[in-house]
């Protein structure tokens, strides 16, 4: 069973970067899709970035395409959300997870064909 904690969350003005880290423990992710959702107060988890498990691929919701980056290093079971000109719409919980099956990335978007979860880390985007 592998362990994620995510952390860089915090609070940032609009048109601020924040950088976030999902570190696994207990098993390699390096045969394993990631992903990174979110989840803001009232609403729904929702699908933010996927990243193949050798890194060579990656798949962005619209609402970030352009200013969010995930990548990641196996050789540290990391993955990272590089996240640029933040707006008060990206405040959520944000969660990393790893696709349930080894080399699999079909239906990335949804959160159902996500195995493990971290506990999440805040981001807050102030006006």
């Amino acid at each position: 069973q592998v362990q994620l904690v995510e952390s860089g969350g915090g609070l940032v003005q609009a048109g601020g970067s924040l950088r976030l880290s999902c570190a696994a423990s207990g098993r390699t992710i390096n045969r394993y899709a990631m992903g990174w959702f979110r989840q803001a107060p009232g609403k729904e988890r929702e699908f933010v970035a996927a990243i193949t498990w050798g890194g060579g691929t990656t798949y962005y919701s619209d609402s970030v395409k352009g200013r969010f980056t995930m990548s990641r290093d196996n050789a540290k079971n990391t993955v990272y959300l590089q996240m640029n000109s933040l707006d008060s719409e990206d405040t959520a919980v944000y969660y990393c997870a790893t696709y349930k099956t080894p080399f699999g990335i079909r239906d990335f978007g949804d959160a159902k064909n996500f195995g493990s979860w971290g506990q999440g880390t805040q981001v807050t985007v102030s006006s």
